[in-house]
């Protein structure tokens, strides 16, 4: 692995400078190779994310009392920043975190009896977040899904847009809407959160998945929900009051992400930083021209900005809050600044950019996506600008 160019690195404690070494020895054998494998092929890299639960990193946020390891968001941060700084593929096991927010802040305590110790010790996984919907996009408040109440159980009918890891997980935190949307009502009013067992599910028909592929290997999936049962001691929260469950995935997935980005973003600019120091064009070292110059240090500034901004959203979640600018700040900035060192990169390399044996057109690909989701960096200027700044809202 290369010496990599170092991030903002001095709030880090001792100990979660010791979990950027660990990570750094679990990824070695995962090389350039094996992730240009499974993207090529589109599969999923179980025996990374297998690495990743077998050494205890998965459960690393579960209550030691519950079999976890007791950490926090800002620990969580560290390993996912670091998988991408190893030129990996962190999108495949995130949500085994970030999930977590959902659960530990808003889950009863027979709840977390009965999942967190089998979640801990790897028997159930948890890797996926059924939000987004066919005709809702990035207006969660519109979502369809419906669940009816039925003695002890809900019944949902509904479908599910772009969501990941379905094939590789035994429960899904759903989102659903248990009350109309009315007039003169809160538009985050109505919602409830249900943790499904979705492998029972699928066996019964209830929920269909259907792969969708796309530019980046997420194993993405349309759900088809049909008459599914969840009992009414899976629902995460209160009834009607689901909006504010899900806002804690939501939170803890935009610290999650935005360490992915930066941790991507630096493994490009070190692997460009490198190729610019060796390669000669035209007699020189073409890390001597200012037209690479120039966007590789303009990259640098804005990752270390974003990095700093996600260490403040890390900070707040830690401590209880709800951040909402500085979680969609930390992610608007993380994302612009990783899709400049993929661009400048791509310059860099040049024509050996395109070529698969390098690895960059893959983490290029990776880069563009994060710019539109989980949350489209419009959608987080306007939200910047009503909720923060007090301009009228466009929407």
């Amino acid at each position: 692995m290369a010496d990599f160019i170092e991030s903002s690195a001095f709030g880090l404690t001792e100990d979660q400078l010791m979990i950027r070494k660990a990570i750094d020895d679990l990824c070695a054998p995962f090389d350039n190779e094996y992730w240009r494998k499974h993207d090529a092929e589109h599969t999923y890299p179980e025996e990374f994310v297998d690495a990743l639960y077998d050494a205890g990193w998965m459960s690393m946020l579960i209550p030691e009392e519950y079999g976890g390891g007791g950490a926090d968001i800002r620990d969580a941060a560290v390993v996912l920043e670091q998988i991408e700084r190893n030129g990996g593929h962190a999108g495949a096991a995130r949500a085994g975190m970030y999930t977590m927010g959902a659960i530990l802040r808003h889950g009863s305590e027979e709840q977390k009896a009965e999942f967190l110790p089998k979640i801990a010790s790897g028997e159930l996984r948890l890797q996926s977040f059924g939000v987004t919907e066919p005709d809702a996009g990035s207006d969660t408040t519109r979502i369809k899904t419906f669940a009816v109440r039925d003695g002890d159980d809900y019944v949902v009918n509904g479908n599910k847009m772009f969501i990941s890891r379905v094939q590789h997980s035994d429960l899904l935190l759903l989102l659903t809407r248990t009350a109309k949307r009315e007039d003169g009502a809160k538009p985050t009013d109505g919602f409830t959160v249900l943790l499904v067992d979705l492998r029972t599910a699928i066996a019964n028909g209830q929920i269909v998945a259907t792969p969708i592929k796309t530019m980046v290997n997420h194993e993405t999936n349309e759900l088809a929900i049909r008459d599914l049962r969840v009992p009414v001691a899976n629902r995460i929260g209160e009834e009607g009051k689901g909006f504010r469950v899900i806002l804690s995935g939501m939170n803890s997935e935009r610290v999650i992400v935005t360490s992915e980005y930066i941790g991507a973003g630096f493994y490009l600019l070190d692997r460009a930083v490198q190729y610019a120091n060796e390669r000669e064009v035209f007699g020189r070292k073409i890390g001597q021209n200012q037209a690479l110059q120039v966007p590789l240090a303009r990259a640098y500034a804005q990752l270390q900005a974003a990095s700093l901004m996600r260490w403040r959203a890390a900070e707040m979640y830690a401590a209880g809050e709800n951040p909402r600018f500085e979680v969609n700040g930390a992610k608007l900035l993380a994302s612009e600044a990783l899709w400049a060192a993929a661009d400048a990169a791509f310059d860099t390399f040049g024509g050996y950019a395109a070529a698969e044996e390098y690895g960059i057109e893959r983490k290029w690909r990776e880069a563009r996506l994060p710019r539109t989701a989980p949350i489209s960096n419009n959608l987080v200027l306007a939200g910047i600008a009503h909720g923060t700044l007090g301009l009228p809202k466009s929407f």
